[in-house]
């Protein structure tokens, strides 16, 4: 009887290494339980869902890195590693090593900007307006013998500095501050890593801010939102120290937050038409307020603002770390929201066409700066009315995440249906990864996958071309 010559060669047993090694090469394909998979996203869910809302504009360090600046950074960290040793090719390598390490730590160039400047004025033993370095750091235009300071062209130096400032304070605390803050909470998505970062440096802002603002208002007639105050002495052709530090502080800090809203590299929210309106007013705001004299109702307009964020980004934080304390402490913010940036700014609207022409002057007199009087009532009143709308618009999102909560039992965004949320942001961390693979396999050889074939009876093929399993994403 003849031998059979096209009958299956035996598997030899794979050994327990190789085992090992596909298991560990396969593990990320293989389908987890469903009960586990359940278990999983209900322990780890935000207990509010995605809450992207509010004007915090997203950070430079927690911006998606691009392909386009991935393959720049590789490219420059080829150039550094084609560098010989001479001189001028040290210079160079210095040179790419440095540019290399400020792209890693974005805080880094606007800190030496600042040393320099701090260490030239004081060290310069000048510290009256008359050294030019005076007008970055310092508010200008004293007044001799009081506590009060005019306006002028150079402010915008003061505040050009304080940009510089603000940009330097947010990546660094997120950066070397808070970002390990988030490992010791056990935040590991990438995604709410970076969210929690930008909301614990709000607190920290508005959490300063806010007590700022009200203490400036509470030495002052302004106290609890008084409206008449803000027209009986109109123009306030100057302000006290302290005011006008908080007033050109505010007028950097949201300055500076439209330059890194302009820069956004990454894929926008679903509210950013209306984020990037509410800058656009704001910046209005601010402009005009203090050009024209209205920064009695520019104080209070700050205030609103910075209270209510502080509540929101308190509130953010403890959704990202799932404690029992976020639906409470969402209430309160919500509450705050309702006060601050509706009762409050109505009854300033309100004040526009009630009291805006009967108390304090109310004529145009360019001579001794009265703009109090018919061409500017409409516009104070339709800037404010745009910030309003924004607020509107924001609060029926909060009211659907209340009622959701509230009756539904429903732990979701109010935008959940209209946008991808954290999950979206997660994909596109993936797809980030798997670019990064795409430009190593540029590089690389292909690798070919041969795998025996385990089949029986007929004659098979002693190769077959591996077939991997779609992969279920487990969301931490």
């Amino acid at each position: 009887m003849t031998e059979d010559t096209d009958s299956p060669t035996p598997l030899k047993p794979i050994s327990s290494s190789n085992s090992n090694r596909l298991k560990s090469k396969n593990s990320s394909n293989l389908q987890p339980p469903i009960n586990n998979l359940i278990s999983t996203r209900t322990a780890r869910s935000p207990s509010l869902g995605n809450m992207d809302l509010g004007d915090t504009v997203r950070g430079l360090a927690t911006m998606n890195e691009t392909k386009e600046g991935r393959i720049a950074y590789k490219g420059e960290n080829k150039k550094l590693s084609e560098t010989s040793k001479g001189d001028l090719d040290l210079i160079k390598k210095v040179y790419l090593t440095y540019e290399e390490i400020t792209y890693r730590h974005i805080w880094l160039n606007p800190l030496l900007i600042l040393v320099f400047v701090y260490l030239m004025y004081f060290t310069s033993g000048n510290r009256t307006e008359s050294n030019p370095l005076h007008q970055f750091v310092a508010i200008s235009y004293k007044v001799p013998n009081v506590d009060a300071y005019g306006k002028g062209i150079k402010d915008l130096s003061f505040i050009f500095f304080y940009m510089i400032f603000f940009t330097f304070l947010r990546e660094f605390l997120m950066e070397v501050i808070i970002k390990p803050m988030t490992y010791r909470w056990n935040i590991t998505s990438e995604h709410r890593r970076k969210r929690m970062m930008e909301q614990v440096y709000s607190i920290i802002y508005y959490g300063f801010s806010g007590p700022f603002g009200l203490y400036i208002m509470y030495h002052s007639d302004l106290w609890l939102f008084e409206t008449k105050t803000m027209y009986r002495t109109y123009p306030d052709l100057t302000n006290t120290g302290l005011y006008k530090i908080f007033y050109l502080g505010q007028a950097s800090f949201w300055a500076q937050q439209a330059c890194v809203l302009v820069l956004q590299l990454e894929k926008p929210r679903k509210d950013h038409k209306e984020l990037v309106f509410h800058h656009i007013v704001t910046l209005l705001l601010i402009w005009s307020s203090y050009v024209f004299h209205f920064t009695k109702m520019g104080l209070a307009v700050y205030i609103t603002m910075d209270v209510s964020d502080f509540f929101l980004a308190l509130s953010k934080t403890l959704n990202y770390l799932d404690s029992s304390l976020t639906v409470p402490m969402f209430l309160v913010f919500a509450s705050s929201w309702v006060y601050l940036r509706h009762y409050v700014n109505i009854k300033i609207l309100w004040s526009v066409l009630t009291q805006f022409r009967t108390e304090g002057n109310y004529i145009l007199n360019y001579a001794t700066q009265q703009y109090k009087c018919w061409i500017s009532l409409p516009i104070v009143f339709v800037l404010i009315s745009a910030l309003q709308l924004v607020n509107l618009y924001w609060f029926f999102l909060i009211l659907k995440i209340v009622y959701n909560v509230t009756y539904k039992g429903i732990v979701k965004d109010a935008r959940s249906d209209e946008e991808g949320g954290e999950d979206e942001d997660e994909d596109e961390d993936e797809e980030e990864d798997e670019e990064e693979e795409d430009d190593k396999g540029k590089d690389s050889k292909p690798a070919i996958n041969i795998t025996p074939a385990l089949t029986t009876g007929s004659k098979a093929s002693s190769t077959s071309a591996t077939v991997s399993k779609p992969k279920l994403k487990v969301e931490n």
